[in-house]
């Protein structure tokens, strides 16, 4: 079984009575003690390997207590690391002038052991809150963020779901209306995908989803939307494009999808598809109206005979 690590406290005083006397006490209940007479040797000890936290003596020949608390605190990798200063200085203002400096307490010499064991057992339970904290607020954000990611996207393509497309379709075109920009939509759908189900399996229908939605990435701009619109079928939004150019994508993009080879266990899969294209026009009222017409040159696309592109 392996032993717990004991807590490390770095003991900083130039009186060897004092850090003699701090280290045995702290042994004694069961602390790892790591004593030095330096404010550079402070710094150094702690750069080297940091400790749980740091007992503090203000007047040092080379540094004082609080230079060093301050150098520790500027430094993002030691900030964290609860200093108690611990001095004969007895005045107002040096006590805040510690806490300015970033100190998390006081103990003014002579010290009684019982007070020392008690703020640094205190101050030890907060630092270890706070790291816990931390990470629980780390780990928060990383949910939440993988929330939002599953929210909007469809989870077997990676390509965004049919809602939060829509709701980037109506801000795109919302755009386009406003500042007179044209606008694509494509629509397409694998060809007798129910075959490849039926053939193959639903998995390896899944493979070939997945597929199908890497090459649109790859075909696609940054700028361009990409949705899995239900099924077997996706569609794509593209910004500040016409309907020529969007013809030209869908062609090359129908291209490069009739490549794929889609190896499964039960053999390798080729598929086609079927594109429509439709630009905005400004009689549309709405994203709507462009999808209708989309919808409409994707059947008709079909109805040609599959493996195509019909611009409506």
């Amino acid at each position: 079984m392996t032993t717990p690590k004991l807590p490390t406290i770095l003991i900083v005083d130039d009186t060897p009575a004092n850090l003699r006397l701090l280290a045995q006490l702290l042994a004694d209940h069961q602390y790892e003690v790591r004593p030095v007479t330096k404010g550079t040797a402070a710094l150094a000890a702690v750069r080297a390997s940091a400790p749980d936290l740091i007992l503090l003596d203000i007047r040092m020949p080379d540094l004082d207590g609080y230079s060093v608390c301050e150098q520790l605190k500027a430094d993002e990798a030691t900030r964290s690391i609860p200093i108690i200063f611990l001095s004969a200085l007895g005045d107002t203002d040096d006590k805040l002038k510690a806490f300015q400096v970033g100190g998390v307490d006081y103990i003014t010499k002579p010290f009684h052991p019982e007070e020392v064991l008690a703020r640094v057992r205190t101050h030890l339970a907060l630092e270890q809150a706070r790291s816990a904290l931390e990470v629980a607020n780390r780990e928060l954000k990383e949910a939440l963020v993988r929330q939002e990611y599953l929210a909007r996207t469809d989870w077997l393509t990676g390509v965004l779901n049919r809602s939060h497309f829509f709701a980037l379709a109506v801000h795109n075109f919302n755009n386009a209306v406003r500042y007179h920009r044209p606008l694509a939509l494509m629509m397409f759908d694998i060809d007798h995908f129910k075959q490849v189900n039926d053939r193959f399996g639903h998995p390896a229908g899944d493979l070939v989803l997945q597929e199908v939605a890497r090459a649109t990435i790859e075909q696609m701009r940054s700028a361009d939307v990409i949705g899995r619109y239900g099924g077997e079928e996706f569609i794509v939004l593209l910004p500040n494009t016409g309907l020529d150019a969007a013809t030209t994508t869908a062609e090359r993009l129908r291209e490069q999808i009739s490549q794929l080879e889609v190896a499964t266990e039960r053999g390798v899969i080729k598929v086609t598809v079927s594109i429509g294209v439709a630009e905005h026009r400004p009689s549309d009222e709405s994203i709507e109206h462009v999808i209708d017409r989309v919808d409409q040159a994707l059947y008709a696309a079909k109805a040609q005979g599959r493996n195509c592109v019909v611009s409506g």
